[in-house]
């Protein structure tokens, strides 16, 4: 057995030391199949196993997680975590599973040739340790890794005990796991946007509801995704950013969001009338003002910034791993930034939620203006305050 390290100054890997994913890479490279159990993942790591086992040929895979059905998991790791498990069931390479019965905090990565384990790593270090971020990379690690057939063998079969149907479960079949909704950070440090406190926003939770309105999100099926024909929303509505530019040197921003509503839903009593400015707390915590304009006013946008309502949106499905932000919209040919159906329904909501609370706040200017609460939640549409 030998100790494995993490290289973080001052305590730097000496000559004849190896860091732990050295030494992954190294065995990774020797083999056709990794089992590996572990209490912890992240986005970043998910990503990079996958490109680790692309990179190698690894013909198997099994990943299991042990902490997150119990103590909740992030919602971007979770999403991101039944892609590859999506693709490696479809592709016969292997499966990720959740360990159900208990909490499972060790940290283990056997490695296999021809179908026999030859090495293996134990130790501190989660999935995290082969994509170091800003919170795991002054976090050191120690572990070791083994080659003695008889301690490689009894890992192995602890491994395989974690896979049995009465600890763990495939995590596409795990339809109550906790999730943990991650910080949307797009909105941050934006002018005109202000962020609430918890509190505030459980109050307008509570508030009873004068008036309430679901807005379908239009978006189009994945496949739809190039059908620019003006009927499946590929250029329009939350995807206008794939709309023709406006100057020639510079695509739309992905964020450039276009909520148009229904006259179905703009004329029913109580909808906020054209040009009368509200204020929004959303359900996540921000604050910011609102105004409908347009014919019918049938456009639901931020007053002062068009990115703000996007930023928000398409910011939620972003924290939650369901799509990257496009630097250039007009380069992204594949349309890999495109929102589709597919993603709402991952997400678990295909609509706005948009309540008036009967609240009121005063403008800059001392102008009361009503408060309403807008919400795009992965659970179901209503607010406490409902009737």
């Amino acid at each position: 057995m030998k100790l494995l390290y993490s290289n973080i100054l001052p305590l730097s890997v000496g000559d004849e030391e190896e860091t732990i994913i050295d030494a992954f890479n190294s065995q990774a490279e020797k083999a056709d199949r990794i089992d590996i159990a572990v209490g912890y993942v992240s986005r970043a790591a998910l990503d990079e196993l996958n490109e680790l086992i692309e990179k190698n040929g690894i013909s198997e895979i099994s990943l299991n997680i042990g902490m997150y059905y119990i103590e909740g998991m992030p919602e971007g790791s979770y999403h991101t975590a039944l892609r590859l498990n999506e693709k490696w069931q479809e592709s016969g390479k292997g499966e990720i599973r959740l360990i159900k019965t208990f909490k499972y905090h060790g940290k283990v990565y056997v490695f296999y040739k021809n179908g026999i384990p030859f090495s293996a790593i134990i130790g501190s270090a989660n999935l995290g340790v082969l994509k170091l971020e800003a919170n795991n990379r002054r976090q050191y690690e120690l572990s070791a890794i083994t080659d003695s057939e008889q301690e490689v063998l009894e890992i192995a079969e602890h491994v395989n005990k974690l896979k049995a149907a009465n600890i763990s479960a495939n995590i596409k079949d795990i339809v109550d796991v906790p999730l943990i909704q991650e910080t949307n950070t797009a909105l941050s440090g934006i002018d005109l946007v202000t962020e609430v406190p918890t509190t505030n926003v459980e109050f307008y939770k509570r508030c009873a509801s004068y008036a309430s309105f679901l807005l379908p999100l239009k978006v189009p099926s994945y496949n739809e995704r190039h059908m620019d024909d003006g009927k499946h929303y590929t250029k329009s509505n939350v995807n206008v950013c794939y709309a023709a530019p406006r100057s020639k040197r510079k695509s739309r921003d992905w964020y450039e969001t276009q909520l148009t509503v229904a006259k179905e839903i703009t004329h029913l009593e109580g909808y906020p009338k054209k040009n009368v400015p509200f204020y929004i707390v959303t359900d996540d915590g921000y604050w910011f003002k609102a105004h409908t304009t347009s014919d019918g006013n049938k456009q639901f946008s931020a007053v002062g910034d068009e990115l703000i309502m996007g930023r928000w949106l398409k910011g939620r499905l972003a924290a939650a791993g369901l799509v990257n932000p496009v630097n250039d919209t007009q380069a992204d040919i594949d349309r890999t930034g495109m929102i589709t159906r597919e993603m709402l329904k991952e997400y678990g909501c295909e609509n706005l939620y948009l309540k008036k609370t009967g609240q009121t706040a005063m403008d800059e200017e001392g102008n009361p203006l009503d408060v309403w609460m807008l919400s795009f939640k992965p659970t179901d549409d209503t607010e406490e305050g409902d009737e």
